[in-house]
């Protein structure tokens, strides 16, 4: 059962800013499905690292808009990417037509919250060491600062899924590697435990936070963690190929210290959300692999 206090509420449109990426493209697909009025716009519509570009939004933002904001140019990783994505940020925010918007959402990250080896919750210390870190809270401070009564900001924490375009280590690589016929390598042991979820999951939150207007800040975790190497043993066990693991030895120090676990109590008490089944999704996508 959903939250009491929220009322079902669906947007007169949705306007999408970042409309190529993993996320974007997933939810354009429940949108459509939900028959739900959007309008979805890539870097090469609207170019927010130019005000001039930028401004052009001001022409297709009407009254009433809700407005997903993902566009960002991510991971970040030296003082230039995050120097951009705070200019995009910059001449999103001088935008005059603001107010137009009644719902604003920025998909922010877990990267935000210092490492831990308490569970992780919406009310954690938010010092993050890493520039990725850095540029999504100072995104989120300034976000806030303008749309201080109408903001969802969401972080979710590692996706998985089919169509990720990133590869990242973890269960896209692992089954792209088994089913490509390539080693399949973990670091070290394989021995940090994360948290994953489902794209899907992430759409369906996204979708649920739209519907019913939430406001207010919320964690995209499963709650539960599974070490690297036991998900590459879960994949080879699909595969049933005799596949040996090819262990890394590590250059540096494991990320977050090798653990870092969500507490996702809130989500539960908003939307009562059941997450997919990890085993059973990551099962799906090995057999539907193309």
């Amino acid at each position: 059962m959903i939250n009491k206090f929220l009322k079902k509420n669906n947007p007169n449109r949705v306007i999408i800013l970042g409309k190529t990426g993993f996320i974007a493209s997933n939810l354009i697909s429940l949108l459509k499905k939900n028959k739900i009025k959007f309008i979805s716009l890539s870097s090469k519509d609207i170019n927010l690292l130019s005000q001039s570009s930028s401004n052009k939004l001001n022409n297709i933002i009407k009254k009433n808009d809700s407005l997903v904001f993902i566009s960002s140019i991510a991971p970040v990783k030296n003082y230039s990417m995050f120097l951009k994505n705070i200019i995009m940020c910059k001449n999103f925010l001088n935008l005059k037509v603001l107010n137009n918007i009644s719902h604003f959402i920025y998909i922010s990250s877990d990267a935000v919250y210092s490492d831990s080896k308490n569970l992780i919750s919406e009310k954690s210390k938010t010092d993050p060491d890493s520039l990725h870190g850095i540029m999504h809270i100072t995104r989120e401070k300034l976000f806030k600062n303008y749309f201080k009564k109408n903001i969802s900001i969401l972080r979710p924490t590692l996706i998985y899924g089919e169509t990720d375009p990133h590869n990242g280590y973890g269960p896209n690589k692992f089954i792209r590697d088994i089913k490509n016929k390539k080693q399949l390598s973990i670091f070290g042991n394989g021995e940090e435990k994360r948290d994953h979820v489902w794209i899907q999951d992430v759409v369906n939150i996204i979708y649920l936070c739209l519907i019913y207007r939430f406001i207010g800040t919320l964690n995209i975790v499963s709650g539960k963690i599974i070490s690297f190497s036991k998900i590459a043993n879960i994949i080879i066990n699909y595969s049933k190929k005799n596949i040996k693991l090819n262990k890394i030895e590590r250059t540096g120090p494991m990320p977050h210290n090798g653990y870092r676990a969500f507490d996702n109590k809130l989500l539960i008490k908003t939307f009562n959300y059941k997450f997919n089944d990890f085993k059973k999704v990551l099962k799906s996508i090995y057999k539907n692999y193309k």
